[in-house]
């Protein structure tokens, strides 16, 4: 389901449980030390599914300890992304040679609590969301947090929710204009977007050539 969402030299792992995962390097063991139990399980899944898609790029299993803004450091040469929600985590990466920056997120296909909607959206996104299909507002969160995975290690810096303007196609692909300076020319961004039963999925890749 990922990889459809993904371009020419990037791949992608998914899985819908927790069972089985391979033990953690000790710097991912200290990071999640003193979570829960689900935390820590979801956790080595999807440092799992990252170890797998690392090897169908030919690369041995390696930690993938948390940065200080909390993402996961890579590998020298390799771009990449995590998400988990219910029932589903992922990770996709590529080589730097291949994609300059990669974003993914998933989302339950449910509404936004009550509230949050006005903290994510300006008032021409929200009266431009369709009436028909997913809940948009929730892709559009999800189309946010996966600019923020792309945008991030581009620029080393954060991006709040109201400096960026999403606006989806029916084709499945949306665009996002960010409001701020921060990646030299790259203002502009492109993604691609589909829902599962009960699922939300959204990818943003940033191209060599911006």
């Amino acid at each position: 389901m990922l990889a459809d969402l993904l371009p020419p030299g990037a791949v992608a792992v998914e899985r819908r449980d927790d069972n089985d995962p391979a033990p953690l390097f000790p710097v991912e063991e200290a990071a999640v030390a003193g979570a829960v139990a689900k935390r820590r399980q979801e956790f080595a899944t999807t440092r799992q599914c990252a170890r797998d898609a690392l090897a169908l790029l030919g690369l041995p299993a390696v930690p993938l300890p948390r940065g200080a803004d909390g993402a996961p450091v890579w590998p020298p040469g390799i771009v990449g992304s995590l998400t988990h929600c219910a029932g589903y985590r992922a990770a996709a990466v590529a080589r730097v040679t291949d994609v300059a920056g990669l974003g993914i997120d998933a989302e339950p296909d449910e509404p936004l609590p009550a509230g949050v909607l006005d903290l994510v959206a300006g008032a021409d996104e929200r009266a431009a969301l369709p009436t028909v299909g997913p809940h948009w507002d929730r892709l559009l969160f999800c189309a946010k947090e996966a600019l923020y995975k792309a945008w991030s290690p581009l620029t080393g810096r954060w991006l709040g929710f109201e400096e960026a303007r999403v606006a989806f196609a029916a084709d499945g692909t949306f665009s996002v204009r960010v409001l701020v300076d921060g990646a030299g020319e790259r203002t502009r961004f492109e993604g691609r977007w589909k829902a599962a039963p009960g699922l939300l999925i959204a990818s943003v890749t940033v191209n060599l050539t911006g």
